[in-house]
């Protein structure tokens, strides 16, 4: 099956790494489901790739909301038939506050968009894809340096990508009889809003605060391209795309 055959959807594609890799599907020839809380980013995303020569699906979806994820893939399947690639995306993080005064009520938000969501998100997308003609399809989770290694002050954020190696591990193990490829894409460093602050300075394991580099997110998009590529009977399980002198070879 040709690229401009097949459909990808991208969690959290309006702004950030999600907006690259759906453009880089898009302009690959992908038809891509664009999903994401804020309608005018996903519509913008939408022209851009239409200006590639590429198609898209603008569906507003808060991943938080299982409902919301359930009407997403439903709409899919109602519009284009079928699924061959998701990308679970979106995400979020908490301020960087000691570990003891984390509220609660923002350790669940975290949670639930970085974690719950990708297993409902992934849920969905196997009932598809297992069930399609042609069978399988493949799924790309987006963990972060922060799976291997954690910032200070970053429970939350750092226990859900973590948690999302198991999802990807678990995927990739119970998938195999229907097809279904699973892999993990950690990000280090990518432009994004969630980076800017690295422009001045973040703080450091040993107390200090430093600037550190960032990539563009194109490189991003453009490694997602490559693992949604591939055929099914290849897969890329673990990549990592970092700026090359961040501090994370040697972090602490």
């Amino acid at each position: 099956m040709s690229a401009a055959t097949k459909v990808a959807m991208v969690t959290g594609s309006g702004t950030g790494v999600g907006r690259a890799a759906a453009l880089a599907l898009m302009g690959a020839g992908f038809t891509v489901v664009l999903a994401g809380r804020r309608k005018e980013p996903l519509e913008q995303v939408a022209a851009e790739g239409k200006a590639k020569g590429g198609g898209s699906l603008v569906v507003p979806t808060d991943v938080r909301d299982p409902a919301s994820i359930k009407a997403l893939f439903a709409r899919t399947k109602e519009a284009l038939g079928r699924l061959d690639v998701l990308f679970n995306n979106a995400g979020t993080g908490a301020p960087p506050v000691p570990f003891e005064d984390l509220p609660f009520e923002k350790w669940k938000e975290v949670v639930d968009t970085n974690l719950t969501a990708p297993f409902l998100c992934t849920q969905e997308a196997i009932k598809i894809m297992k069930a399609q003609t042609p069978r399988g399809g493949r799924i790309i989770n987006n963990g972060s340096i922060s799976a291997h290694a954690p910032r200070p002050f970053s429970v939350a954020y750092t226990s859900t990508k973590h948690a999302i190696t198991g999802l990807t591990k678990s995927t990739a193990l119970d998938c195999r009889p229907y097809d279904i490829a699973c892999g993990q894409i950690d990000i280090g460093n990518a432009i994004t809003p969630m980076t800017d602050r690295m422009v001045s300075g973040v703080l450091q394991p040993n107390g200090t605060s430093m600037p550190e580099p960032r990539i563009d997110a194109d490189h991003v998009g453009n490694a997602v391209l490559y693992m949604a590529s591939l055929p099914l009977d290849a897969n890329v399980l673990f990549m990592t795309v970092m700026a090359t002198k961040m501090p994370f070879v040697g972090r602490g």
